[in-house]
């Protein structure tokens, strides 16, 4: 049998989503719980990575097992886990479901905080000595519409076959002392998010216009945008798939 596990994390403590030889990661501590509370290894196929730093709301996996679960597993397999991993779901799915490659969509959100908060440490990036024109944020970030090919925000040297990418929302809005950016698309490449959020962020302090922020999408030129925004600032926030996996 195929199962869906739907779960969510804190990446703070983490070196990313995907398991790294030496490192503690996310992939690797769900993995190490599966495979010891179901006596058996058990590997998983996440539906992305994430970077360092970077914590999901809404996260799914795929794995086989052919057994029946132990009892209450759910409940002993949240107890088993860190305080900072959080598993919510485990379901059946057709044998043929992969939760990376049947994803149709995902939705990341990014929060700035303007007002220094120690409460908002690990999941805000600070910004409290700028100021920001998000109306010009906003006429930016429709410019991702036009597009499909975000080389310009791609991690160099990474192993993505193409810089594809169907984005079909993305905008800003401004709640309380907080900015939140809102992106959805089909797929994103490593880093991709964190690059557009920190060239946008450029274009709101005024480093660069909306024309320029258009030429950098156009150059194909990771070299061309801006630096990558804060990991701790970025979350993922769901993942979508057809009904009829």
């Amino acid at each position: 049998m195929r199962y869906f596990i739907q779960f969510s994390y804190d990446g703070t403590d983490y070196f990313g989503y995907q398991r790294q030889p030496n490192q503690i990661t996310v992939q690797g501590t769900l993995e190490e719980a599966l495979s010891r509370l179901l006596r058996g290894e058990i590997c998983t196929t996440g539906a992305g990575r994430t970077d360092t730093g970077v914590h999901a709301n809404e996260m799914f996996a795929h794995f086989d097992f052919e057994e029946d679960f132990p009892e209450n597993f759910l409940k002993k397999l949240n107890s088993y886990l860190p305080t900072d991993i959080s598993v919510q779901k485990i379901f059946p799915v057709k044998k043929t479901a992969h939760a990376r490659f049947n994803a149709v969509k995902r939705t990341y959100q990014y929060s700035i905080s303007t007002q220094k908060n120690p409460f908002r440490q690990r999941f805000h990036a600070q910004f409290v000595h700028y100021g920001f024109e998000l109306e010009k944020m906003n006429e930016a970030a429709q410019k991702l519409f036009l597009y499909k090919d975000f080389t310009s925000f791609a991690k160099l040297h990474s192993d993505s076959k193409t810089n594809l990418c169907h984005i079909c929302e993305a905008f800003w809005e401004k709640r309380d002392s907080e900015l939140v950016f809102t992106i959805s698309a089909d797929r994103f490449l490593r880093n991709m998010v964190r690059a557009i959020v920190g060239t946008l962020i450029d274009v709101g302090r005024g480093k660069i216009s909306v024309a320029q922020f258009q030429q950098i999408i156009e150059k194909k030129d990771r070299n061309c945008a801006s630096t990558s925004a804060p990991a701790q600032g970025l979350v993922l926030m769901k993942v979508e798939y057809d009904e009829e996996i």
